[in-house]
C-alpha cells in the first residue's frame, strides 16, 4: 500500500515514473547485466582473435608469395640481361653478314609456307 502511494505522490503533471529499485534489486540486476556484457565481450574477444590470427597466416603466406615473385624475376633479369650483352656483342662483332643470312632464311621460310597454306 505504500508503495501505491509513493507512485501516486511522483505523479506530476501526467508523467509518471518508477521509484529506484531497493539496494538489493538494483545490486541483482547490476550483476546479471555484468555478466552478460563480460560473455559478450569475451565472445567478440574471441572473434576478433582467430579474426587476427587468420589475417597473420594470410600476410605470411602473401609475402611468401611475394618473395618467390621476386627471386624469379629476378633470375628472368639475370637471364635476359645476359641475353641481350651476347646480342650486343655480336651486333659489335665483325660478323653482321651472319645477320644477313638469318633474315633471308627467314624470308625464304616464311615464303615457302605461304605457297604450301595458299595452294593446299
Amino acid at each position: 500500500m505504500q508503495r501505491d502511494q509513493s507512485k501516486m505522490r511522483r505523479a506530476h503533471a501526467g508523467n509518471y515514473y518508477e521509484p529506484l529499485p531497493t539496494q538489493y534489486e538494483a545490486g541483482n540486476n547490476v550483476e546479471e547485466e555484468n555478466e552478460k556484457m563480460t560473455d559478450q565481450l569475451k565472445d567478440k574477444i574471441h572473434v576478433l582473435k582467430s579474426l587476427s590470427i587468420d589475417i597473420g597466416a594470410e600476410v605470411r603466406y602473401q609475402d611468401k608469395l611475394l618473395r618467390d615473385m621476386d627471386e624469379d624475376f629476378e633470375k628472368t633479369g639475370g637471364f635476359l640481361g645476359n641475353t641481350m650483352n651476347r646480342v650486343l656483342r655480336l651486333a659489335k662483332g665483325g660478323h653482321n653478314y651472319y645477320i644477313v643470312y638469318l633474315f633471308l632464311f627467314s624470308i625464304v621460310v616464311f615464303f615457302i609456307l605461304w605457297i604450301t597454306l595458299k595452294f593446299r
